[in-house]
Formats: structure tokens, sequence, C-alpha cells
């Protein structure tokens, strides 16, 4: 169990590492953590590629293959594990046998290796965690999960055994509940908020965008530097004070599409918008909580977020015109 405040993260591996959260995630702890190993783990058919390539070691690693995974803990000698492997909450609710399979067996393969390693674990739980019995405004830290989604009862099932894994073995398991991510780097695949950074995208490029959550549909977001930086704080936070571990609510900002696309207006007037809601998504997003309350977080493990609504669109645009200018989007 570890336990001892001066462990930190020496060697990484990060599951999942080619998708949105990890393709940054891995190549953020390689430059910030002097001295460390991160082995970027991936599945074939999502190879890393460039500099998250050639930076630091890649092997495949499937969370339903145990043995491969424990070989790659053993040979590179891992003390912690980023669990980044998942379907987002509309592809695994059109495949929600295999949703289960990734990511519930995998989790337990993960705890299990972790285990017999003296790994630390961290796996991510998200707003979808929640439901529409759950208080909308202000989610408590700890308040009824009753999701209605293939991906929310796996993330409410996940801070489960995670604690489970904690309070039985000892096995360091920690994480947070993500909000909808907006990033730059690496398109999303299949969540419910994605419209919040494919309007980025089309409003750079001059496109209409069309927008697949209907207006007045409020949800929390963050910028994804906020994201990373809380999934690599609360690794090394001090254990001693974590009175929550499985999982930690985290909050930045909260919008509703009118909201965003009058911001990103603001910066680029041209934006235009047309809604063809989509039934499945909205019906996600109409069941997960307004805004969180991330006051566990801040008291336990210092979190607070740098981007607000503001910050984040002037920097989204900024990167995303440095990459258009260069014939890369």
């Amino acid at each position: 169990m570890r336990t001892t405040f001066e462990i930190t993260m020496k060697n990484v591996l990060v599951i999942g590492s080619t998708g949105q959260i990890g393709s940054e995630l891995t190549m953020k702890i390689r430059r910030e953590i002097p001295g460390s190993t991160v082995v970027a783990g991936y599945i074939p058919g999502a190879e890393p590629k460039g500099e998250l390539l050639e930076s630091g070691p890649a092997e495949i690693a499937d969370v339903r293959d145990a043995a491969a995974l424990a070989d790659i803990v053993k040979r590179y000698r891992i003390d912690t594990i980023y669990n980044l492997a998942a379907l987002l909450s509309a592809v695994a609710e059109r495949k929600p046998l295999l949703a289960w399979d990734i990511q519930m067996n995998g989790l337990l393969n993960i705890l299990e290796v972790a285990r017999e390693n003296n790994a630390a674990v961290f796996t991510p739980s998200s707003i979808g965690s929640f439901g529409p019995e759950t208080p909308r405004v202000g989610t408590p830290q700890d308040t009824i999960q009753r999701p209605r989604s293939m991906y929310g009862v796996t993330k409410v099932a996940t801070e489960l055994l995670s604690d489970y894994y904690f309070h039985k073995y000892g096995v360091d398991t920690r994480s947070v509940r993500f909000p909808g991510l907006i990033s730059n780097v690496t398109l999303p695949g299949g969540g419910t908020t994605d419209y919040a950074v494919e309007v980025y995208y089309a409003a750079v490029k001059g496109e209409e965008f069309v927008c697949p959550i209907a207006p007045g549909t409020y949800m929390d977001m963050m910028y994804m530097p906020d994201a990373l930086k809380a999934a690599i704080d609360l690794m090394n936070a001090d254990p001693s004070r974590l009175i929550h571990r499985n999982s930690f609510n985290i909050a930045s900002m909260s919008f509703e599409p009118e909201q965003i696309f009058a911001k990103i207006r603001e910066y680029i007037p041209g934006l235009r918008v047309r809604y063809e809601v989509d039934p499945v998504r909205q019906a996600i997003a109409t069941s997960w909580p307004d805004s969180m309350d991330d006051s566990c977080a801040r008291a336990e493990w210092d979190w607070k977020p740098v981007y607000d609504m503001d910050s984040m669109t002037r920097d989204m645009i900024d990167c995303l015109r440095k990459r258009y200018n260069n014939n890369n989007l």
C-alpha cells in the first residue's frame, strides 16, 4: 500500500495513450516529471505516432489481456497506472457489451496487476456517473448516482470497484469525475459533450456548425490543460489528506450551447450554427447535472482550475488558427 507522501510518480504506464486525454497526458508527464519513464500503452490500430512515439517507450496494452499488462508493469517497474481505456458515452450506448468488457473486466485486470505489483491506479470517472435523480445544480460530492446510460453505469461501478480494492487490498486508487473536456490537440470520439470541441474547429475553418445538443442544455466543461493538471496533482497528493478517493468532483465552467457560441462570436463573428439534435446524446445530456460542487477536491488536495470560458476560447482559437495556417487542421 502506497502511503508515504514522499513517493511520487516515476515509472508510469498510460493505457489509452493515443486517445483524447492520453495523448496529452503522456507528453505532459514526460516533460514535467524529470527522470520519469512513461510507457505509452496502446491497442493495435491506434498506434502512437510522431513525438508521442519518438519521445519514450510504447507497448501494446489491451486492458483485456491481463498477462500482457503484468509483463509491462514488471519490465518497466511501473509504480503508477493511468487507465484511460473506455468507450465514450454515445459509442457505449451503441456497443454496451463492449463498453462493459473494456471498462469493467479491463479495470478488474488492471487492479489485480496493481495489487500484485504495488502500483497506484488512476481510472477516471465522469459527470456521466450521475443520473436524472441527482441534484442538478451544485451536484454534491456524495449524492445519489443512478445513471441511465451504459457509460454511466460503468463509471459508477468503476468508482465502487476502485474503492473496494483500496479498502480490501490497500491498492492506491484515485480518480476524478471529469466533466466534458475541450482540447485543441486531439479530437474526441463519441462523447456527449463533443460539440463543445467541434464548434471551435468549424469556427476557425469558417464552416457551418451543426449542433447535436439542444439549446438550454447546461453541462460542466473543462479545458484540457486543467484536466491534465488534475490527473497529475491528485496522484501526487498527500494520501493522509484524502477523505474521498473514487471519485472527486472537479469543475471549471458550466454552459449551454448558445453561451459558448456567443463567446466564440466575440472572436469569430461569422460563426454559423444550426441545430440537428441527436436524441441519444440529448437524452444522456439531459440526465446529467448542470454543474458539480468540487469543494471536496479543493479542500483535500488543493484543486483549482486555471481556465474560464473566455481564456479557454482565446487559447483554443489561437492554437487552431496556427494549425490551420500550417495546413494541419
